[in-house]
């Protein structure tokens, strides 16, 4: 999810996304500082092999990488010392007809390495668009993705269709989007360089190609000519679109299939950063398609919701307005379900992460991050109906705590240096993850303790007898 600086209730500029892999895949939170090299450093991905030669001064920058290098790093999400977010990727998907042209390259960019090797080398959202942009045209990509930029002055999205093209679309500061695994942006306006931007031979490319399904010739649909529109994005995808907009433009009056719902909208309020947390951690609350709801058993399975059990981390990266850039920028991030965890918000500026969030292992560990939020959600699923309300009021309360742990800090913030700053930051975020920590271990204390009386092979007997 997007939300322009005018479309918010404080000015604050959102990018926002769950990380969606595997039902038991951890993921850490790390700070990469500032560093100088002697030489040009080579990335090399574990993943597929995509090389690049990197700048020699690297920006310090945040993100969430995997728990394992194995695979690649998949760093995510995060916030670089110039007060620059970025988010990659969600994955999406290039028609058969484009891919038959301009085929995927096997060992070009791919998500795992987008953070790493972009968001620690611009200043700007602007700037981020154009390095990826530049990296896919001349080495190729290997998926299909959409990428989220943003800086303290606008929002940026960008998506890749087939090997080496791509396109990006300014988001409108009084508007919103909302993306679900399917190419979502529309008509791109290439007399419009300061709100779209694209790769130099695409519309050579498509016409060459005969590519675009116009019937007048006169439009360029980034997502009919490149994305899908088939039966699996009516399961898949487009419910989920549908639902944001349910949520935030209730007058819109679409079909949870409906291929043709817009990219740019406007919401009938001002969004919070809570409405967008809700949206995250979403199932289709108040539909017949909640899968804890009271539908029947074909509604309830019948659409993918928001958030899943497969949801790795949830991210919100929130550029507020008026702010020094290294208190301006909150990374809310909830490890796990978004459903059953909860978002801390921990300020850009900040010198280190806490321990409990670095170094997360594979398999269940007690005072890892990832794990505890874990468990409290695995703790209430059998259980949903008993113990939903109280995962819920959990979640409350460590709202109006972080929210007044955010109020204070600001306060506090104004004449410190550079370095009590960082350091001041530093301690908030600590104490913020603490809390969070603290509060999810108390409900998982709750929950073990009163699943005790629910097993199958429990018995109550009469007293009578």
């Amino acid at each position: 999810m997007i939300v322009g600086k005018n479309a918010s209730i404080d000015g604050s500029i959102m990018i926002a996304r769950n990380e969606d892999s595997k039902s038991s895949w951890p993921k850490n939170y790390v700070i990469h500082k500032h560093q100088e090299f002697d030489d040009e450093p080579e990335f090399s991905s574990n993943d597929n092999g995509f090389k690049l030669t990197l700048p020699k001064i690297r920006f310090k920058y945040s993100a969430t990488p995997e728990w394992t290098e194995k695979f690649g790093l998949f760093e995510e999400d995060g916030f670089n010392e110039y007060g620059v977010a970025m988010s990659a990727t969600e994955s999406t998907y290039t028609n058969k007809l484009a891919l038959g042209a301009d085929p995927l390259e096997e060992d070009g960019i791919g998500e795992e390495a987008m953070i790493t090797v972009v968001l620690p080398y611009v200043k700007t959202a602007r700037e981020g668009v154009q390095r990826l942009g530049q990296i896919v045209a001349y080495y190729g990509t290997s998926e299909s993705n959409g990428i989220l930029f943003a800086d303290k002055n606008e929002a940026w999205y960008m998506e890749t269709g087939g090997g080496h093209n791509w396109v990006a679309q300014r988001i409108p500061d009084d508007g919103y989007a909302v993306i679900a695994n399917q190419s979502a942006i529309q008509e791109i306006d290439f007399d419009d360089p300061d709100n779209f931007m694209w790769s130099p031979k695409i519309r050579d490319f498509v016409a060459e190609n005969h590519l675009n399904p116009d019937l007048s010739g006169k439009t360029f649909n980034f997502r009919k000519i490149f994305g899908t529109a088939d039966l699996s994005d009516t399961y898949y995808n487009t419910p989920r679109v549908w639902y944001g907009l349910k949520m935030f433009s209730p007058e819109l009056n679409f079909e949870p299939t409906s291929q043709e719902m817009p990219f740019i909208n406007h919401a009938n309020r001002k969004l919070s950063v809570f409405d967008v947390q809700d949206f995250l951690s979403s199932h289709y609350q108040g539909t017949s398609f909640d899968p804890i709801g009271e539908g029947s058993e074909h509604d309830q399975h019948l659409y993918r919701p928001i958030s899943l059990a497969k949801t790795q981390e949830a991210h919100i990266l929130q550029i507020r307005p008026n702010m020094p850039t290294a208190a301006a920028g909150i990374q809310w991030l909830a490890m796990g379900v978004a459903a059953q965890s909860s978002f801390v918000p921990f300020y850009a500026g900040a010198n280190d992460t806490p321990k409990a969030y670095q170094n997360a292992s594979g398999s269940y560990a007690p005072n890892q991050a990832y794990w505890t939020y874990k468990l409290a959600g695995v703790l209430v699923d059998p259980h949903y109906v008993k113990f939903g309300p109280k995962l819920n009021d959990t979640k409350a309360k460590l709202r109006v705590k972080f929210q007044q742990s955010v109020k204070q800090a600001d306060a506090a913030i104004a004449g410190l240096s550079n370095v009590e700053l960082g350091d001041y930051l530093t301690k908030v975020n600590f104490d913020n993850a603490k809390t969070g920590l603290n509060a999810y271990n108390s409900l998982i204390s709750d929950l073990i303790t009163n699943s005790t009386d629910l097993s199958p092979i429990n018995f109550t007997q009469d007293m009578n007898l």
